[in-house]
């Protein structure tokens, strides 16, 4: 194939609610551009798109697909994504490169909450998008109601450029309100006819005309003189208006098709080539600076690599957008984030499974190469003279957690080693062993997330895991002030062990004043601090130990092993085992033995009193807690925040955005578990949700009460 130039490439990303059909269009799209020689579908398994065997099992998108397809002399690379929210990552991954959204409607659902999910997304990454209301040859399909929904619901006007004639099983002819003609398809062949509009039309499309030329106009004060002046515009001039009006994301253009019957997609392609942003035009890249990189043919090398995966018989595959200026076969970069070179051995334009050996591509392009040494999602490959870091990719919080093990004793070594290949090609499944809570922990964006990555385990590295409930990360710490003193004596012949500490405990605030009397037990312990240290806890919160003592009682050289004693009692709470936080303590007496007293020694009276004072300071579990924004459909309401409230909820705020409302709450993490799943139940799959650490908080005294009696019996079994 030949080599584009940057202003001969677009860059798009094919989005919307599962079952909108982007799959089917992105077919059309390459068999317009005789990338294929006849389109495959969904049910046959022979799609670009969709080439994976969990794919064909499951037959919907799992995984972004990179193709591209040439039209009108130009490239077009397209990035097909999933439509469930619970395979966002690669939608996150594709909007870092893509230039515009093409937004997939299904006729017969109109705007749904998967639209949605993908339309904030697109707000927030500030990406143009261009409407596309497909199955319009659907039983169902309505092209009013589904124009209603979009008009209601939708943040970005939409402007119709065009109309469906014969919307239903019959449906082969549209009017196209910017050319001002009707095209009538014939059979499935994407063959169409190019026609007058017939006079039962033309009012309604010359209505549409002058709404579409008004919405160019109104982006650019030159074209709306032109149309003050001559009452109307010509196509370029519209075109010019809507190219400004898209880029600024003021207008969402409107087009309609059928991707099964290939109606519609040459004039998507069309419009796209002649009027959306290319990488010129679009926003450019920035580094982790801030700093501007544009899509300069002639300048230093810099890729960034926004997808990885790996193939049984080929290995890593890294895919690319080249940033800036040209890259050759046999060119050598330097990866920003490993400091290593690394030597593009091969370059590929990317169809789906088929891959096309090219020797060259230009800023702009989006390509793979293969068996890359140490590269991965997110780095930047750069010419050593010109080093620069392109800002990452932000992938979303994960909202499901589930603990991992093997059925089989001994697969721990190759269990690891497939969870770390898993989240090389999927960064938004984080997989971490806690030593807390000794378990595997992995963390994605729903149950059925994990699911697949469980197929995957068994289909691909034959390994046989369950997943279960994790155990909850509790912290405890105390309430009140409380002093215990503990002596340890050992003598068994010869050196014995002798220390004897007397500490006080208090809970720890910011801001607190320094320590100076204590009531403690009916009498006032003065404490005259000499010396204060402050730990910022790797677990969260703050360990403050303070030394009080006087008249040389504790040598000053037994302090660090008191203090170890310590936290070894905070690394090991005493109510349930959970790491403790947020504590004062303060060493204000003791006694030492000439010859018995020794390190050890004071570290176990350190440990023992600390623990003693713990029990006596009115001891609380704390729990984590996690702002939960749920996305919800109006009438979806009630039985949402029903079941959040069973789940010892605290509701923070409601509000009501375009036919969906936005609930917020603090919730408990150990309430959360499976809750994607209720979700989904509760909405008929209609509805989505968000949620991030904030802060601990203390359990109710009904749950602590569980938590103690818990733990006491597995003391027991143990």
């Amino acid at each position: 194939m030949k080599t584009y130039q940057t202003n001969e490439i677009k860059n798009i990303v094919l989005i919307g609610a599962p079952g909108s059909g982007k799959t089917t269009l992105a077919e059309a799209m390459a068999f317009e551009g005789k990338v294929i020689d006849r389109r495959g579908s969904i049910e046959t398994d022979n799609t670009l798109s969709d080439n994976t065997e969990l794919e064909h099992l499951y037959k919907r998108s799992i995984y972004p697909t990179i193709l591209f397809t040439e039209f009108m002399g130009r490239k077009l690379n397209i990035i097909d994504t999933p439509g469930s929210d619970d395979f966002c990552g690669g939608l996150f991954s594709a909007f870092k490169v893509a230039d515009v959204g093409v937004m997939v409607f299904n006729a017969q659902n109109g705007f749904e909450v998967g639209s949605e999910i993908q339309a904030r997304y697109a707000r927030a990454q500030e990406k143009p998008i261009i409407a596309l209301v497909n199955q319009l040859d659907a039983e169902k399909a309505s092209w009013e109601a589904t124009m209603e929904s979009i008009e209601s619901s939708s943040h970005v006007k939409p402007v119709i450029v065009q109309y469906p004639v014969n919307p239903g099983p019959g449906f082969d002819t549209f009017i196209d309100v910017l050319m001002m003609k009707m095209y009538k398809f014939k059979d499935d062949t994407g063959i169409r006819e190019e026609m007058e509009i017939p006079e039962s039309e033309m009012e309604r499309a010359k209505e549409l005309n002058n709404t579409l030329v008004e919405a160019a106009a109104e982006n650019d004060e030159g074209l709306m003189e032109l149309y003050f002046e001559k009452g109307s515009l010509t196509q370029d001039e519209m075109r010019s208006g809507l190219k400004i009006g898209l880029a600024k994301r003021d207008l969402m253009p409107v087009f309609c098709a059928s991707g099964k019957k290939d109606i519609g997609t040459k004039r998507l392609m069309e419009f796209i080539i002649n009027v959306a942003p290319g990488p010129l035009k679009a926003p450019n890249f920035r580094t982790v600076e801030g700093e501007e990189v544009a899509a300069d043919v002639e300048g230093p090398t810099a890729l960034f690599v926004f997808k990885s995966a790996i193939e049984p018989h080929l290995g890593e595959i890294s895919y690319f957008r080249l940033i800036r200026g040209r890259l050759t076969e046999g060119m050598e970069l330097l990866n920003t984030r490993t400091g290593s070179r690394e030597k593009i051995s091969q370059l590929f334009a990317v169809a789906g499974k088929n891959r096309i050996k090219v020797s060259e591509m230009m800023a702009g392009d989006i390509g793979c190469t293969v068996k890359l040494k140490g590269t991965r999602t997110n780095d930047t490959l750069c010419a050593p003279s010109a080093p620069v870091t392109i800002a990452p990719i932000v992938f979303p919080e994960p909202r499901y957690r589930a603990a991992v093990r093997s059925t089989k004793t001994g697969e721990d070594e190759k269990l690891g080693d497939a969870l770390n290949k898993a989240r090389y090609e999927d960064p938004t499944i984080l997989v971490d062993y806690s030593k807390e809570l000794k378990q595997t922990i992995i963390q994605g964006q729903g149950e059925h997330h994990l699911n697949i990555l469980k197929t995957t385990l068994a289909n691909q590295y034959k390994l046989d895991v369950e997943f279960f409930a994790p155990k909850i990360p509790y912290r405890e710490t105390i309430t009140k002030v409380a002093a215990a003193d503990y002596r340890h004596k050992k003598q068994s012949g010869g050196a014995g062990q002798f220390g004897e500490v007397h500490l006080v405990i208090e809970p720890y605030y910011e801001g607190m004043p320094e320590p100076s009397k204590y009531k403690v037990e009916g009498r006032e312990l003065v404490v005259n601090v000499k010396n204060k240290e402050e730990y910022q806890l790797e677990w969260g919160g703050t360990l403050q130990f303070y030394s009080a003592i006087v008249g040389g009682a504790i040598d000053a050289r037994f302090l660090p092993a008191i203090l170890k004693g310590v936290m070894e009692k905070m690394d090991e709470g005493p109510l349930t085992g959970s790491y403790a936080r947020d504590i004062r303590v303060v060493v204000y007496d003791g006694k030492m033995h000439p010859v018995d007293s020794n390190e050890i020694s004071f570290k176990l009276a350190g440990r023992n009193a600390f623990k003693e004072a713990f029990k006596k300071a009115g001891p609380k579990i704390m729990e984590p807690i996690y702002s939960v924004e749920v996305l919800v459909p109006s009438d979806k309401m009630g039985d949402v925040m029903s079941d959040l409230q069973n789940r010892r909820a605290m509701i923070e705020g409601m509000t009501s955005d375009k036919g969906f409302d936005r609930l917020t709450a603090r919730v408990p993490l150990a309430e959360m578990y499976r809750y994607s799943t209720t979700l989904s139940s509760l909405t008929n799959g209609r509805a989505t949700y968000t949620m991030k650490f904030t802060s601990y908080e203390q359990v109710p005294a009904d749950v602590q009460e569980k938590l103690l009696k818990a733990y006491s019996d597995t003391d027991k079994d143990e």
